[in-house]
């Protein structure tokens, strides 16, 4: 992977963190967070990891679509009218 692109895909995967609560929600304890994403690996690596990755998708999926929407209608609130 080039260095411009996984300086972005790291960017990025950081703002997942921070837009998920977890710096906020653990005071950004990095150890905290650190020791919920290997939990999550963990969970990865089990037998049911099919139904994990499909929960949560479905919920990572609703949460982007209801920002998306958030953010929408905030836009036509400034919209003049």
């Amino acid at each position: 992977m080039k260095r411009r692109e996984r300086t972005r895909m790291l960017i990025e995967l950081g703002g997942l963190v921070v837009k998920a609560g977890l710096v906020e929600l653990t005071d950004d304890d990095r150890a905290t967070i650190y020791g919920a994403l290997l939990m999550v690996a963990d969970k990865l690596r089990g037998e049911e990891v099919g139904n994990a990755l499909a929960l949560w998708q479905r919920k990572g999926k609703r949460a982007f679509e209801a920002e998306a929407e958030t953010r929408s209608g905030k836009a036509s609130d400034r919209s003049p009218g």
